[in-house]
Formats: C-alpha cells, sequence, structure tokens
C-alpha cells in the first residue's frame, strides 16, 4: 500500500511517515506543492495525506488539480485549519477525509484504513482505454481499432502501466520498479527490448503511433490525434 504524504513541517513529516512505515505502508514524502503535484501526476498511489498550508500550491490547488487530471486517489488532507468554513473547503476541492491538528496516530491509521476500503468497495478499474487503444485486464484482452493485439505477460504489464499512466512521462525507473519490481539498475537494454517488442504491436501496424520517446526522461503513451 503506497501514500504519499505531503507535508512541509520537517517534525510532522518524520512522524507520520514513521507511524505509516512501522504500520506497514510504503511512504513517499513531499515537502511543498511543487513536488506533490510531481509525484502525484507521473506515480500510483493509494491514499495521499495532504497539508493544506504548503509552500507553493497550497494543498487545496494540489488536490484540485489531480482531480482536474482525472486522478481518483484517495485525499486526507492534515490542516491546523479546523473551522467548519475550512472543512467544508477541503471536501469540495476533492478530499474524501478531513483530520485536524494536533492529532493522534492512531486515528490517522484508522482513517487512512477507512478510505481504503472504501476505494475497494467501489471496485477497481478493470477496463482501460487511450484513443483507439483498449486493454481488459480481466479477459487480458488487447485491442486496438477493434483489431486484437496478441501480447506476452511482461508486455501486457508494461502496456498496462503506460496506459494507466497515459499522457504522462514514464521513467525508465518507475518502469523497473513497478513492472518488474527491481529497486536497481540491472545495467541490461530488457526495458528496450520490451519497448521495441510493444511498439511492434500496438504500434507498427497501425497509422499513427502511440508510445512515444521522450528525449532524456523515459516514454509517453498518449492518444494520437
Amino acid at each position: 500500500m503506497r501514500v504519499l504524504v505531503i507535508e512541509d513541517d520537517v517534525k510532522a513529516a518524520g512522524f507520520i511517515t514513521k507511524g505509516l512505515r512501522e504500520s506497514g505502508y510504503v511512504v513517499d514524502h513531499a515537502e511543498d506543492g511543487h513536488q506533490a503535484l510531481e509525484r502525484a501526476l507521473s506515480e500510483t498511489y493509494d491514499v495521499m495525506i495532504v497539508d493544506r498550508m504548503l509552500p507553493g500550491p497550497n494543498g487545496i490547488k494540489v488536490v484540485e488539480t489531480v482531480r482536474s487530471e482525472g486522478i481518483a486517489t484517495p485525499v486526507l488532507f492534515l490542516s491546523a485549519l479546523g473551522d467548519v468554513e475550512d472543512r467544508v473547503e477541503g471536501l469540495k476541492a476533492g478530499g474524501d477525509d478531513y483530520l485536524v491538528k494536533p492529532f493522534a496516530l492512531s486515528e490517522l491509521l484508522a482513517r487512512i484504513e477507512a478510505l481504503t476500503r472504501r476505494g475497494k468497495a467501489q471496485g477497481e478499474i478493470t477496463h482501460l482505454s487511450v484513443g483507439d487503444l483498449e486493454l481488459d485486464i480481466l479477459s487480458r484482452k488487447v485491442t486496438r481499432q477493434g483489431q486484437r493485439v496478441y501480447l506476452h505477460p511482461r508486455e501486457f504489464k508494461l502496456l498496462e502501466y503506460f496506459m494507466r499512466h497515459a499522457g504522462h512521462v514514464v521513467t525508465r525507473t518507475m518502469l523497473l520498479e513497478n513492472v518488474w519490481e527491481y529497486h536497481f539498475d540491472p545495467q541490461t537494454n530488457v526495458i528496450d527490448v520490451h519497448i521495441s517488442r510493444l511498439r511492434q504491436k500496438i504500434d507498427k501496424p497501425f497509422d499513427s503511433p502511440i508510445l512515444q520517446t521522450v528525449r532524456g526522461a523515459g516514454y509517453k503513451l498518449e492518444a494520437a490525434t
């Protein structure tokens, strides 16, 4: 379970991340609004904990931007601003819960569990589409322009990851960690080989390529225009 903690107060961030990691969560930390948006828009999390008062874009702006990009990750606002108007503003911005500082770690953990249960109850996404490319996770079926595309298991997982991050740059490190589950660089061309094979199947037979190389950054899948 991955949690993004967006908190500029060093002590508070350390307290929260330590408590979450001791409870078994994988935790990333962003200390300002810019870092928060960079992570939230490029990586996948199960829950985001967002402080309202941040350097750069504040917590409200961060959540509004994330929601405008179609990202439905549950958001728990964590703030010293506890008036009714503050809580309403946070929830209207796209927050799913609101906890006022100071707080007990046990309550924070309980609220995170409730948010993740709610997310699971709403069902996970099993069908992805980007332009004329479609992927059904349950049937393991991929089509483009209605034509069946046959993929090996690793190619399927690679394409699923690209489609879940459609429109965003995906780095080689992200692919290694999330598709191959490597947390180190194996110093091989494994990614290049699989990208080449995937392009042969989803791009070459069709008029418009949708898997692009972003020089110096990684790759991006987006609908052909």
